[in-house]
This record gives structure tokens, sequence and C-alpha cells, in this order.
């Protein structure tokens, strides 16, 4: 049994070699004309005439201006001040949003009643209150200076006025 089981393994050895070879010999086999190709491929690329330096440039460039600026005149970059806008645009762009709605205890536009009282303090008061803001009593909400909009001049705030004090009377 020990010729028989030494015959069988000797028999497997030599297969699995068999089987080896025969792979690697198709590897090479198959692979053996890589080389031409890849001449083949290369002088297609040289080719066309691009030397390296061209195939390997970036794809775009950045042109940064150069350090000198000329010396003209420097201009202003203060903004043009805008129109002035009538009462009744400047309570649409700024006021409406509070005064509408009596909202934090503002006076509703054409509420006589509510009027009357900031009415009766004169309107260099109204006036003063609204450019420069009112503090709130006890629980009520402050109104900031000009409504909220700095941008506003005090001459559209005092139109806004105005146009509230002519509504509401």
């Amino acid at each position: 049994m020990t010729e028989k089981s030494y015959a069988t393994n000797v028999w497997m050895i030599l297969g699995i070699s068999v089987v080896l070879m025969l792979f690697i010999f198709l590897l090479v086999g198959h692979h053996r004309d890589i080389p031409d190709r890849v001449r083949l491929d290369r002088r297609t690329l040289l080719g066309t005439g691009s030397s390296v330096a061209e195939r390997i440039k970036p794809v775009a460039q950045v042109n940064v201006a150069s350090a000198e600026t000329p010396q003209g005149p420097v201009k202003s970059a203060a903004a043009a001040p805008p129109p002035s806008r009538n009462g009744q645009q400047v309570y649409q762009a700024s006021c409406v949003a509070c005064h509408d709605a009596g909202i934090a205890g503002a006076p509703k536009l054409g509420d006589k009643s509510q009027w009357a009282k900031h009415i009766a303090k004169g309107l260099d008061t109204l006036y003063a209150s609204a450019v420069n803001g009112v503090q709130g009593g006890a629980g009520a909400i402050p109104m900031p200076a000009k409504g909220g909009n700095p941008a506003l001049s005090d001459a559209e705030v005092k139109a806004a006025v105005d146009y509230m004090v002519a509504r509401s009377k």
C-alpha cells in the first residue's frame, strides 16, 4: 500500500507541475507582445509633434496683473445719498411694520385716540422721538432711532411723522 500511495503522490506532483508550467507559458506568451504595443502607442503619441512640456503643461493658467497701478486720481468710494422720499414712501418702507398693526404699543396709523396724546406733545417732540428713538416704559418695547432704519435721513423721518400725524388727526 505504501508503494501505491507513493506513486499516487508522485503523479499528483507531476500533474500539478505540468499545469503550473502550462499556465506560465500561456501567461508569458500572452504578454510577450506588450512592449511592441507600448512602442506603437508611444510612437503614436510622440508622432503628433508635441513635446513633453506641451503634454504635461497645466490645463489652465492664472495671470496676475502687475503690481504697478496707474497713478490717476483716487475717486471717493462714498455713495451718493439716495433721493429723498416722501412721507408715505418712508412709512411704507420702514414704519408700517409696527404702526400698521400697533405692535409693541406703537400707535396705529389712523387711530385718533392713540395719536391724540402724542400729537398734544407737539411736532418737535414727535420729530425728536422718531429720529432719536423712544425708551419704552414698564413692559413696553422701545422704538429704535429712525424706526430701526439708520439709512433714513432726518428729513425723511420727519416726512414720515408728518404723514402719520396727518392721517391720524
